[in-house]
This record gives structure tokens, C-alpha cells and sequence, in this order.
């Protein structure tokens, strides 16, 4: 590496250009040695690893040497894929915009007040202890994020250093691994079965030093698995010895999620958060996420919000719980429960009727391991239907597809059951 510069900058700039093609943890040359090569003072080469550092591009430091963080480069944009009329969209992960219980013209006319100046709308701060006690989740330290990954993003920085390693989902959410990588931190893969995160894989995670877990408590996307009450008394078993571990829960689906949710770390000690985020079953406009921790981790994020972000819009936090609290908004949000839960069982039975063996219980994903992913997802739209390749969500688990099947008409399941197992070769075409 040829490093130049005579300023603290200068001199970052020129590592910074080089760092791409640098292998993870390439050591720099000690401070004096450059230093002494550049003909400047050793504080100022000092000064410019501290600025590389502070970008999340290296880490260490002293005597331990600074070395060079896995460079991970910012994801490309996400344009939405265009699918013909003709085919039935099961790629999305969204949920069916029929089953959201919103009337935003009504709601924004009639709970608008230009005169609040409260950062935490009190009567949702009360809404949400209210929710969050009837989950058995403690509600004494909340605070509100504009949504989950903003909420997960804001925890990890208050726990976690740079170069540190985070434990996440294997499969997860492209946006959560993306996060924890491009955030500086070191993501490690723990495996995941129906009942949520396996605790011989959390175990390797914690004792390889990993200094915060990221776990989904139900509707796991991209699988459909829901921590059960025994393995969230397992993975407690686990983090117990290591409170200072933070552990993220995200709740994203919440009331839609259909079944209750089984806090890993909610009622005990250490740091930990629950984020329930809105965006799912109220509406994408209606981006918010409550968020439940430890007396602690709660003031950081408030700390941190009061000199940034401020606080999230007041108008949708009255949305919100306008929305949410609505008598009429709860029903309709039990009945896309039901509804969910019965299009996720109607499929996972034509699967099971063709010989095919999937497993989701919660929420409306299923994960299903196929041989070659590109070659299925093509085979597929030609037959009608739009799957997500598996390749995005996965870092070690094997290749799969997404199929989402929230707004997937039940009578249609055996017809798409045959046409997957037509094309895979697999169970009964």
C-alpha cells in the first residue's frame, strides 16, 4: 500500500482509495513507520487512521495494530421488478393492500394539531405500554423510531463498535445484513428452523465473541418461523451468562403475525429491545417502530434522536394510533390475521399433497430449498407465477425461493403446488 499526504486527511484520503481491493483485516503500517516515511508527526498520521476508523473502514488501534474492516460496498437501489398482468405476484413480502385498516384522508384531518410540540405522542406512548403488557413484554422504558431498521441501526450504535461481530438470521432480511455490514460491524450467520434462531448455532455465535443478536420473534421474513415459548427458554439459557450481549427482537407483524410472540430477553436482565414496527399491517406511509428495552439502551436512543432526528412526525404518530386503536381498525386487523394464516396453510398443504415438504408458522412467507434458484424463479414466471430467488436473503444456508403468499387466492395453491413441483422435479407433478 503506498501511502501519501502530508495532512490528517490527505492522508486518509489516500489509504481510503486503496481499501477496496484490500483483503479483511490487511494491517496498516504502524503509525511511526509512516510517520517517519511521509516526514510528518506521528500524531498526524495518528489522527488520520482516527478518521478511518470513525468511517467504519478500519479498526483496532495501539499496539493491537489497525487493520482493515471487510470493505462491503453500499447495495445498489432496488427497482422493483416488473411483472406481467398475467402473473400472480409471490415475490413481494408485502402484504395484501386490501387488508390494510387505513382511512389516511379522515385520520389526517381529524388528528392533526399544529400546536403539539411533544416528541412522543403521550396517548400512543400509553397505546403502545398497553399492547406491549398484554404481550407480557415490559413497557416502563419506550421510545419511537421512524422504523424498524432505523430503530435496529440506532441500537447497534449505542452497543456495538466497529469491526465488532453481530449475530443475525440466516436466512434474514437483505436489509438487515446490509445494515450490520455496511454499518461496520462484522455479521455472523446463526441458522434457523421453524421455532426461529437454533441454539447450538446462537451458542458458537456468543462464544466467538459476537457482541449483539438480531433475531426476528415471529413472521420471520424470508422463512415464516415464530420463536416458540421452548426455544426462546433455550436461547435465554444461552445469553444469560452475557447480559451485556444486546439482543434486538424484531416484531415487525405484530398483530398479523398469528401467533404470540416469545421474548428471548424481554423480562430479564441485560441489555435487550423489542421493535414493533407499523409499516407491515398498517401501511407503508405509516413508517413507525415502538420500541421496549432496558432502562438504558432506551436512554442512549433517546439521547442520540434528541441530537439528530429530533423526533419522528407527530402527524404519524397520531396515524398511528388512530389507526391501531380504532375498534374497527383492530378487527380488520384480526381478520387479516385469519386471512394470512389461512392462504400460508392452504399452500403449505398443496405442497404437502404434491410431496413437498415445507415448514412456516407465522406470517405470510415460505421458504422453500430448491437446487438452482435462477433456473426456478425462470421456469415459474413462464408459468405464471413471481418468486423471489433466496440468494439476497441467504449468507451460508442453501439455495431457495421466497414465496410470499399473502394475497394468494387458497383455491390457487394446488395449481401452484403442481406447477413447483413440475419444475423442481420434486414430491408429484
Amino acid at each position: 500500500m503506498k501511502i501519501t499526504g502530508r495532512t490528517a486527511a490527505a492522508i486518509a484520503l489516500s489509504i481510503e482509495q486503496q481499501l477496496v481491493p484490500a483483503n479483511p483485516d490487511t494491517r496498516l503500517p504502524p503509525v511511526r513507520t509512516v510517520a517517519a516515511k511521509l516526514n510528518v508527526s506521528p500524531a498526524t498520521v495518528a489522527a488520520a487512521y482516527k478518521l478511518l476508523q470513525a468511517r467504519g473502514l478500519t479498526s483496532g488501534g495501539g499496539r493491537r495494530g489497525t487493520r482493515v474492516v471487510s470493505p462491503v460496498p453500499l447495495p445498489a437501489a432496488r427497482l422493483p421488478v416488473a411483472i406481467p398482468d398475467d402473473v400472480v405476484d409471490l415475490a413481494s413480502g408485502n402484504p395484501d393492500p386490501s387488508l390494510l385498516p387505513l382511512d389516511l384522508p379522515t385520520h389526517l384531518i381529524s388528528r392533526f394539531d399544529p400546536d403539539d410540540r411533544a416528541p412522543l405522542d403521550p396517548s400512543l406512548m400509553a397505546f403502545a405500554a398497553m399492547e406491549l403488557d398484554a404481550d407480557g413484554i415490559p413497557a416502563a422504558d419506550l421510545t419511537i423510531a421512524t422504523g424498524a431498521l432505523d430503530a435496529i441501526e440506532r441500537i447497534l450504535w449505542e452497543h456495538v463498535k466497529t469491526g465488532d461481530a453481530v449475530a443475525i438470521e440466516d436466512p434474514t432480511l437483505p436489509d438487515i445484513r446490509e445494515l450490520v455490514a455496511t454499518s461496520g460491524f462484522v455479521p455472523m450467520p446463526v441458522t434457523v428452523d421453524a421455532d426461529g434462531p437454533e441454539p447450538e448455532s446462537l451458542a458458537r455465535a456468543v462464544a466467538a465473541g459476537c457482541r449483539a443478536v438480531v433475531v426476528t420473534s415471529r413472521a420471520q421474513n424470508p422463512t415464516g418461523a415464530a420463536i416458540s415459548d421452548a426455544r426462546a427458554a433455550d436461547l435465554r439459557r444461552i445469553l444469560k451468562p452475557h447480559p451485556d450481549v444486546v439482543v434486538i427482537e424484531n416484531d415487525y407483524a405484530a398483530p398479523i403475525a398469528g401467533v404470540p410472540i416469545a421474548p428471548v430477553r424481554g423480562t430479564h436482565a441485560g441489555r435487550w429491545a423489542i421493535v414493533r414496527s407499523t409499516s407491515k399491517f398498517l401501511g407503508p406511509d405509516l413508517r413507525l417502530a415502538l420500541v421496549s428495552g432496558d432502562p438504558l439502551t432506551i436512554a442512549r436512543v433517546r439521547h442520540r434522536q434528541a441530537l439528530g432526528a429530533r423526533w419522528v412526525s407527530r402527524i404519524v404518530q397520531r396515524l398511528v394510533l388512530a389507526c391501531w386503536s380504532d375498534p374497527s381498525g383492530g378487527r380488520r386487523l384480526a381478520r387479516a390475521a385469519e386471512t394470512y394464516a389461512l392462504r400460508r396453510a392452504a399452500v403449505l398443504s398443496a405442497l404437502a399433497e404434491r410431496g413437498i415438504a415445507a415448514s412456516a408458522k407465522s406470517g405470510f412467507n415460505v421458504w422453500l430449498p430448491v437446487r438452482e434458484e435462477t433456473a426456478v424463479v425462470a421456469a415459474l414466471m413462464v408459468r405464471g407465477w413471481a418468486v423471489a430467488a433466496g440468494e439476497p436473503f441467504r449468507t451460508r444456508s442453501q439455495p431457495a425461493i421466497r414465496v410470499t403468499t399473502s394475497a394468494l387466492d387458497p383455491a390457487d395453491a394446488p395449481r401452484f403446488a403442481a406447477d413447483l413441483a413440475a419444475v423442481t422435479g420434486r414430491g408429484r407433478s
